[in-house]
């Protein structure tokens, strides 16, 4: 419940993905392996196969837990984070890179010894990673606004794609609401209980997930290593978004006179997640060595 309040959290910060919560935390095999046996119960259902097989190979033990801490801390802190994030720009998004520019090392600690053993396979890893770091940059400096009354159409297609953030670490679903103009009403949302905005935007999360999660496994189970790489550029190429000084529209300003309190929180910031994947590295090293 911990850990899935931990990337609830991480759902409500622009910039920050729920996936690379579940990374660095070490429940995110599982959760892929999960997810992707959930989504094969409508296929089951369609075909009318054996869709209780599907339901009893998903870790329930693992899912419950996660899922419920999930909706109470998102529940919990969309006001809080909406206002955090609304008035304290500078401060928040210091934070939030300090998390992202230390969770860069994550994926590369979880690539296989021997993974690239040519030079052709170290050339295309060194591709794929500065491809999608730099397609990020491009991404996240568009320039943003904000809509306050989004149609439920448009409400429903941006939570098809910003659910992605659950299962592909770098990705942050709520900086991509934050890019089309959809955070703000979203957080409003959950914090208002605005039945109709959440059941839609449910919908299209669902949609997002069973799409999308196949992909991804299918993507884990044969090209790991290169998922992993991919999965570091594009943490290294989101710190674009999270530079402290920026205009409304997104564009990069100068160091302000507040960077001593910046600066802290960047550190604060790099420690948390420090710590973190060190306290999982160690209780891996030790299931490794107990299996």
């Amino acid at each position: 419940m911990v850990r899935g309040g931990a990337i609830g959290l991480a759902e409500t910060i622009p910039g920050v993905s729920g996936g690379t919560v579940a990374l660095i935390t070490g429940i995110y095999p599982r959760a892929i392996a999960s997810a992707k046996h959930l989504t094969d119960v409508p296929k089951a259902l369609a075909l009318r196969s054996d869709w209780r097989g599907a339901l009893r190979q998903v870790d329930w033990w693992l899912i419950g837990p996660v899922a419920l801490g999930m909706v109470l801390m998102v529940f919990s802190v969309a006001g809080i984070m909406a206002d955090f994030v609304s008035n304290q720009p500078t401060y928040s998004k210091a934070l939030f890179m300090g998390m992202i520019a230390m969770s860069v090392a994550i994926p590369f600690l979880e690539i296989r010894p021997g993974a690239f053993p040519t030079v052709r396979s170290r050339m295309t890893a060194a591709g794929v990673f500065v491809v999608l770091a730099a397609g990020v940059i491009i991404l996240t400096s568009l320039p943003r606004g904000e809509s306050t009354d989004p149609s439920l159409i448009l409400v429903f297609a941006a939570a098809t794609v910003a659910i992605c953030a659950l299962v592909l670490p770098g990705v942050s679903g709520s900086f991509f609401l934050l890019v089309i103009g959809l955070y703000a009403p979203t957080l409003a949302a959950v914090d208002n209980r605005d039945v109709s905005y959440l059941a839609v935007f449910a919908l299209g999360a669902v949609v997002g997930l069973v799409t999308f999660v196949r992909v991804l496994e299918w993507l884990l189970a044969n090209f790991y290593n290169l998922a992993m790489i991919a999965s570091a550029g594009l943490l290294l190429g989101s710190l674009r978004a999270l530079w402290p000084w920026q205009a409304e529209d997104g564009s990069l300003l100068a160091i302000g006179d507040d960077w001593p309190g910046a600066l802290g929180l960047f550190i604060v910031g790099v420690l948390v997640v420090s710590v973190v994947a060190i306290i999982q590295r160690r209780l891996a090293n030790k299931h490794a060595r107990t299996a």
